[in-house]
């Protein structure tokens, strides 16, 4: 079975059977956990196939499955021709864009972050990116089936059609002169972030906007990609809420 092709942990399940219970093909159950019994009886209310399984048969999909996995249809990433209507279909949107993000935790993380800013989609390149596996959706905690992820094969390009679209791109990095707290981000904007390791490439800088910083009074000289992505994300939902 495809990594790809299934979801597993209580809250993840819980939202694509929420959401699309269509999707799910299969639901295997292996506990009598309170919180799993309550998502099974989710998932026969909404008539899906459930079996009972011992749980060493769900360890091959690892040991942070809490007893419950989904088998799911084949979903696929959004491709660069949807994310223009994505785009128009709101006065001011809010885009995320992962510029090389490889670890599917980080990837997972920035997801549910992005669900909670209420972002309008995810932006990833198609090459030396996280894609969409069980991994990612179980740290996403259900934010994989409700954020579009767009999946693009040339992300200056896709970056220069948002600024005929009228998005602001904002770039992230610690060289940057602007305090991102003293930039206006409460309109239309898509930020931008790095790699875990070499944040923004050259060219993805080239095409910002703006590039800013988050202040760091301590020792580290930097934070963790998805954490930096949160506090970013909820500036710009604080500027949008005054």
């Amino acid at each position: 079975m495809a990594e790809d092709n299934i979801i597993y942990g209580i809250n993840a399940v819980k939202q694509i059977i929420n959401t699309n219970p269509h999707q799910v093909l299969e639901l295997y159950v292996a506990s009598d956990n309170k919180r799993v019994q309550q998502v099974y009886a989710l998932a026969a209310k909404q008539g899906v196939l459930i079996k009972t399984l011992k749980m060493r048969d769900l360890d091959k999909y690892g040991t942070q499955h809490q007893g419950i996995v989904a088998r799911i249809k084949p979903s696929k990433m959004l491709l660069e021709s949807d994310l223009k209507s994505l785009v128009t279909a709101t006065d001011r949107p809010l885009l995320l864009i992962l510029d090389q993000v490889q670890d599917p935790h980080n990837l997972g993380a920035c997801l549910r972050t992005a669900d909670a800013v209420g972002a309008t989609a995810v932006i990833v390149p198609q090459d030396n990116s996280a894609k969409l596996t069980a991994t990612v959706r179980k740290v996403a905690s259900g934010a994989a089936e409700t954020v579009p992820v767009v999946q693009v094969t040339n992300l200056a390009r896709v970056m220069r059609d948002l600024q005929e679209l009228g998005v602001w791109i904002v770039g992230t990095c610690g060289d940057a002169t602007d305090n991102l707290y003293d930039l206006d981000v409460s309109g239309a904007i898509a930020l931008v972030m790095g790699a875990e390791e070499s944040g923004l490439r050259a060219l993805t800088k080239k095409h910002c906007d703006f590039l800013a910083k988050l202040p760091m009074h301590g020792m580290v000289e930097s934070l963790n990609v998805s954490v930096a992505a949160g506090v970013c994300l909820y500036e710009i939902l604080r500027q949008r809420s005054i």
